[in-house]
């Protein structure tokens, strides 16, 4: 699995631009071939964080060239960031565990 981690800040009062080419993303890319998930957070501080999986490093070249995309991120570093990085991380261990819901006695 492949992780991106990208983190940004935007540009004062640009949410109303941002928003639509964010929410068209969100819609694109799970239709590219070997995208797994992807969730975004925005810290206290407004810094926001989008991390997203990746079957392999193919799926995310794909993403990546996707013109639609190469065109929202150019838009991007012109229009709305001030700040822009991003790591892509190779997963070398994954684990996950999920509590079992407690079984409530009969009163």
């Amino acid at each position: 699995m492949i992780l991106a981690v990208l983190r940004s800040r935007l540009k004062p009062d640009i949410l109303d631009e941002y928003a639509p080419v964010s929410k068209r993303m969100s819609e694109l890319a799970p239709t590219t071939a070997g995208y797994i998930s992807h969730k975004g957070f925005v810290a206290e501080d407004g810094e926001r964080i989008t991390i997203v999986e990746f079957e392999s490093e193919e799926a995310m070249e794909k993403w990546r060239t996707h013109p639609e995309h190469v065109d929202a991120k150019r838009r991007g570093y012109r229009e709305f960031y001030t700040y822009f990085s991003y790591q892509i991380c190779s997963v070398t261990h994954a684990r996950s565990w999920t509590a079992r819901a407690l079984a409530t006695p009969d009163k």
